[in-house]
């Protein structure tokens, strides 16, 4: 949000900026309405100059959050912008109790006090979205570049009004239409340039924002926004252990992974309205997404296979490459309208269509491997990472060392689609103050596939080692000069030395069979909710009662896999399950008057187990005791009871110190399970004995916490110290799940970490603006292992960040970024910290942009 010329006191500019609270760095699309904007009154402003810049927004925000009738955090178009944010995902770890799992150092799952991300329900525009991943029900935030956004509002406590598939909560996006400006015609652009440290190359992003009002009164409105960015990536991951016992503390190995990428994403926004008349208001709105991926990764590996008594280590050596292409896009349409008086209340409809789709068109992996547990390995723990190298450091430098031992290819698509409509009412009730009821409904139609296509490969006796075809010497330094890297496998011309020379390899038909069939599946499932919510004023209380209703149907088809199956074989096991819950809640809010507000809630929430879990897959290993793994379609859905009180204090416009408290209680939680079976049937087949592995509901989990917030602008104090300002929030999370068939005691939570803060220092005055801002996320669980020593987790993580900007002119910005200044890493241990499973880093990143306005 930029100041407007028009609202300017006719001065110099530096009498301007000495005035005005003003933006830094928000994004092109950032605008609001001017009338809505409070007034600065500070004594050095000359003249009351209506603040439009980045302090409105920060005080709308705070705004909605005391007005809102449950506990939420919201940004406004401003906040997603001024910090160095790419993504949706990026923009809300910033808030009280969210983080983010993290993918190549960008933010991709919004994870919301500490609560599995696939419990957390994302919608845009009012409409529900879909995922594009196949393995889960969470949506990928980092597909929506925070330049389309014009709110996120997220709800910690949930409505009636809203879906009940929210155990952790609902993300609310919201885009920007032509009625959210006070100007008739607006136009806005910005474009950056940027450099990684790691692989020095410069990645860039454009957008603009085009709209208006037109017509006799205004009538109709259009909105049209484009953003596109291209960011070349490179990432260094070192790979130890996950087995530190098998060889008496020694780790069963290592390996070297050399990433480098180009991550292009296309955001494109069309808001169309039409108000008729004062009390009809209809809208149409549209968004496309694309997000793209094209990744090699090369790789060289050690694997361990004996120590002597009197240490010597020996094992097999492995170079390998992957290439993997990534094409994700999502499309909306919604098409909906506002009639108010309509039996003296307000009615609202709204219905659309979204497809989120993922299509992998290469997946692919060569393996070179020395003779096996043939070569001499040096280690080394006192290092950080520890050291693990050839005893005979020339082996990773000579190619014919290493013969082609194996080759995969596979294409992968997922697929879902939403048909949704939705219908509220609301009508005053002579109850109280203002007091209102409202009733609605829901209906999604849900369907989801996943198919993969795989092709295995294994070697024959005819020989190809890389120093035939295929291997070639890259950048040897490696993780800062610690490692060198040595020989790399050319992907394409390792596929062309295959075509030329096809006896090399023979096709691994079980695998093969194995891998292109064992993941497809179809789920379809409807949706059918109503409710019933009231809202009661009663001076300074609030009470919002209510009682939503869902009825769920789900029709699942998977293939059973084994010995005899083929690749064109259908859908051949299937599943259904049908259920109704009730969901009542009350949300209480009090206003004691002196900008003091009270809040508690007690709801109640669902989550439906995954897509691939649901599925009714059989896939049979032939063994001494044959090893099966299943879905389960007969899962339990998730039930959560959710307490939620704060006290939220307003000392000043845009300032909040708030504490609250939380608790969760979860029924049916969803964990996998191997057990050994005697006489069982499956697929229509007996086995007199298997192990047999399937995801099953567990017990229950349940996770308390406490939350802190404080943010404050000193605009009291005297001329230049009036533009600074701090920022600060923190949550702390405990808890646990009972699961005896997994293993006995308290099992910790995955996704859960017990810390989650944010801190920043700001300024901004004159025109300048300053942020530096931390971001941490404390430790937390990421696979479940057999008992303690064995869960994995990704480690803590914080990161600094700075933004700085100056607004030369109303109309012209320039501005700053400085990404992961400490070079934070993204860490997994198992057992204990010093056990490292993975580290990977990426480097600090900068850019430079200028924004304009008109």
């Amino acid at each position: 949000m930029l100041l407007r010329a028009s609202l300017l006191h006719r001065a110099s500019l530096f009498g301007f900026v000495a005035a005005a609270m003003t933006t830094i760095a928000a994004p092109a699309w950032a605008e609001e309405p001017a009338a809505e904007a409070p007034a600065d009154t500070s004594a050095d402003s000359g003249n009351a100059i209506i603040v439009t810049g980045d302090l409105a927004a920060q005080r709308k925000a705070i705004e909605e959050k005391r007005a809102a009738l449950n506990t939420v955090e919201t940004l406004q178009a401003n906040d997603v912008g001024k910090l160095p944010d790419q993504n949706v995902a990026e923009a809300v770890k910033r808030l009280p109790g969210l983080s983010v799992a993290n993918d190549q150092g960008e933010g991709r799952y919004v994870i919301i006090r500490g609560i599995d991300p696939n419990l957390v329900n994302v919608t845009l525009n009012g409409q529900t979205l879909p995922a594009p991943e196949p393995d889960g029900r969470v949506v990928k935030l980092d597909d929506l570049p925070s330049a389309m956004i014009q709110s996120i509002s997220v709800s910690k406590s949930v409505l009636p009004n809203q879906d009940a598939n929210a155990i952790g909560g609902s993300v609310d996006i919201k885009t920007k239409t032509a009625f959210d400006s006070a100007a008739p015609f607006f136009f806005d652009a910005r474009g950056s340039l940027g450099y990684y440290g790691m692989n020095h190359k410069a990645p860039y992003e454009l957008d603009a924002t085009a709209g208006g009002r037109f017509g006799a009164e205004q009538q109709f409105g259009a909105v049209v926004s484009v953003n596109y960015s291209r960011r070349p990536i490179e990432s260094e991951n070192y790979q130890a252990s996950e087995d530190y016992t098998t060889y008496a503390g020694i780790p069963a190995g290592n390996g070297l992974r050399d990433y480098n990428l180009v991550r292009q994403r296309l955001g494109v926004v069309g808001n169309f309205d039409w108000h008729p008349s004062d009390t009809v208001k209809l809208y149409l709105r549209t968004s496309y997404s694309k997000f793209q991926d094209n990744e090699t990764r090369d790789q060289n590996r050690l694997a361990v296979t004996s120590v002597s008594s009197a240490g010597v280590i020996a094992g097999t050596a492995t170079i390998l490459v992957r290439h993997r292409e990534e094409d994700d896009n999502t499309k909306s349409a919604t098409l909906g309208g506002e009639f108010d008086n309509l039996a003296g209340g307000t009615l609202e409809m709204s219905g659309g269509f979204t497809r989120a789709t993922k299509v992998d068109p290469v997946r692919s992996e060569f393996t070179f491997t020395a003779p096996k547990g043939k070569t001499a390995i040096t280690y080394d723990g006192s290092t950080d990472p520890y050291t693990m190298v050839p005893s005979d450091s020339t082996l990773f430098t000579t190619p014919s060392s290493f013969a082609f031992s194996k080759y995969n290819f596979e294409y992968r698509k997922a697929q879902e689609d939403l048909w949704q409509g939705r219908v509220d009412y609301t009508h005053p009730i002579a109850l109280g103050d203002d007091s209102s009821f409202a009733i609605g409904g829901k209906y999604i139609d849900r369907t989801k596939t996943d198919d993969h296509d795989k092709v295995d490969y294994k070697s024959t006796k005819t020989a190809w080692s890389l120093a035939q075809g295929g291997g070639y010497m890259g950048s040897d330094s490696f993780y800062d000069g610690m490692f060198n890297f040595g020989t790399r496998i050319d992907y394409d011309a390792a596929r062309t030395y295959l075509a030329a020379n096809p006896a090399v390899a023979a096709e691994d038909t079980a695998g093969t069979l194995s891998d292109s069939l064992a993941s497809d599946y179809r789920v379809h499932e409807k949706i059918t909710a109503g409710y019933i919510m009231a809202t009661l004023n009663f001076g300074g209380l609030t009470l919002v009662p209510g009682v939503r209703i869902e009825h769920t149907e789900d029709d699942t088809k998977a293939k059973a896999v084994d010995a005899n199956s083929t690749l064109d074989e259908g859908y051949n096991v299937f599943g259904h399950q049908s259920y109704t819950d009730v969901f009542p809640g009350i949300n209480a809010k009090y206003d004691f008057g002196n900008n003091l507000v009270a809040r508690a809630a007690v709801t109640t929430s669902i989550g439906r187990p995954n897509y691939p879990d649901l599925a009714p897959y059989v896939v049979v290993e032939d063994d001494t005791v044959p090893n099966i793994s299943m879905g389960n379609p007969d899962l339990k859905a998730l039930k959560a009871v959710n307490y939620d009180a704060s006290l939220e204090y307003y000392p000043a416009p845009g300032a909040v110190f708030s504490a609250g408290a939380f608790h969760k209680s979860i029924d049916n939680p969803i964990y996998g399970y191997s057990v050994r079976q005697t006489g069982v049937t499956i697929a229509n087949v007996l086995y007199d004995t298997a192990d047999i592995s399937s995801p099953i509901n567990a017990d229950k989990e349940q996770l308390t916490g406490v939350e802190f917030n404080a943010q404050m602008q000193f605009v009291s104090l005297p001329g230049f110290l009036s533009g600074f300002g701090v920022s600060a929030n923190y949550t702390h999370v405990w808890g646990h799940a009972d699961a005896s068939f997994v293993r006995d005691g308290d099992i910790p939570l995955i996704y859960q970490s017990k810390n989650v803060a944010n801190a920043q220092i700001f300024y901004e005055k004159y025109g300048f603006g300053a942020r530096l801002a931390l971001n941490y996320r404390s430790s937390y669980l990421d696979t479940l292992g057999a008992d303690a020593s064995t869960d994995e987790y990704t480690d803590g993580n914080a990161q600094l960040d700075l933004h700085v900007s100056y607004q030369i002119t109303p109309q012209f910005t320039v501005f700053g970024d400085a990404i992961n200044l400490t070079d934070a890493p993204w860490r997994r241990y198992v057992g204990t910290k010093d056990q490292l499973v993975e580290r990977e880093h990426y480097g600090a990143q900068y850019r430079m942009g200028v924004q304009l306005h008109f």
